[in-house]
């Protein structure tokens, strides 16, 4: 098996929120990932799946120690990259990269495209004036863009071109690791499809692995080559993308598969989408045991106050459901 370029072991990220001034009680804490075991391998893309405010930009933003870290480790290439700091954390960063989910707001407006991509150059040392400039137009022409765009300002741009200089911006210094956060949302339908051929022609092309962090499992199962599925700040189910789709194992997988719109207009009219009962529960207050067991149709006692472990869904692939444990399986 390949080796992973990200590896993450207990993760945990828990955030404090204002504590009642009258009350005088603690400060409540909300535990946004909780203990989370994940490793990409090289060149591989996995996609992290789940509602919003489930911990999906909040983990990747922890691998890449943009967000602070509460408990566990994160390992990059072998290297223990939890505790770095200063220099030497700026010094790796040239290495992971992120692409943020609105491409308005995650360029500055008083920069021309060219100092964007030029910028993280300069920064890690990319070499003489004309190295650099050499560099930008070959990602200028990786990406799809002309190379007289880099005298030009992001408001001159349409979304897609915006988030296209974002994907440049991210691809610039060669990084072997990338975190994508929903990075089609802001995007026109009939751009998604041609971001998404990109992003896969720059992993090709530049030996890219990519965390890419979605909520429309329509279209990353086409694209990634596992997926992971979190809720409640907690890995569900993880395996092989065609194994996941045609056999999920947990009944979360199974309602977030059921609900995803068909291409076919005349069978999306006529289906019926189950309905999850209940709401999803407060992350101030998770449920014991199964996180899932409040809304899951297929509850037994024992989802009520033991914690699944990851079980054996099929090769690679697993799910955190005692339906796995009983022989049973999801129905």
């Amino acid at each position: 098996m390949t080796p992973p370029v990200i590896e993450a072991r207990g993760l945990t990220v828990s955030f404090t929120l204002p504590g009642g001034f009258l009350t005088r009680r603690p400060p409540p804490t909300v535990q946004a990932v909780s203990a989370v075991d994940l490793s990409v391998a090289k060149g591989e893309t996995l996609a992290l799946v789940g509602e919003s405010g489930c911990g999906k930009s909040t983990l990747g933003r922890a691998l890449i120690r943009t967000q602070s870290i509460s408990n566990g480790r994160v390992l990059f290439k072998g290297r223990d990259i939890t505790d770095l700091k200063g220099e030497a954390l700026r010094a790796a960063r040239s290495s992971f990269q992120m692409i943020f989910q609105d491409p308005y707001a995650s360029l500055n407006p008083k920069m021309r495209v060219f100092d964007t991509l030029a910028e993280p150059l300069r920064v890690h040392g990319g070499g003489s004036r004309a190295e650099i400039r050499e560099r930008v137009d070959e990602i200028l022409d990786a990406v799809g863009l002309d190379r007289s765009f880099g005298a030009r300002y992001p408001h001159e741009f349409s979304g897609g071109q915006r988030q296209r200089v974002a994907i440049a911006r991210a691809v610039v210094l060669k990084p072997d690791f990338i975190v994508a956060d929903e990075p089609l949302s802001a995007l026109d339908v009939s751009l998604q499809l041609q971001v998404l051929k990109l992003f896969d022609a720059l992993r090709r092309r530049f030996s890219l692995t990519y965390l890419f962090v979605s909520h429309d499992l329509a279209r990353v199962f086409g694209f990634a080559d596992r997926v992971a599925v979190m809720y409640l700040g907690k890995i569900v189910e993880i395996g092989p993308a065609t194994s996941l789709v045609a056999r999920p194992a947990h009944p979360y997988t199974q309602a977030l598969i059921a609900a995803a719109p068909s291409p076919d207009p005349v069978l999306e009219a006529s289906r019926e989408v189950p309905r999850l009962s209940g709401e999803i529960p407060s992350p101030l207050d998770p449920p014991g045991g199964c996180r899932f067991h409040t809304r899951c149709p297929f509850v037994m006692p024992v989802c009520r106050s033991v914690e699944p472990p990851m079980l054996p869904a099929g090769p690679d692939h697993r799910a955190a459901c005692h339906l796995l444990g009983s022989g049973t399986g999801p129905a």
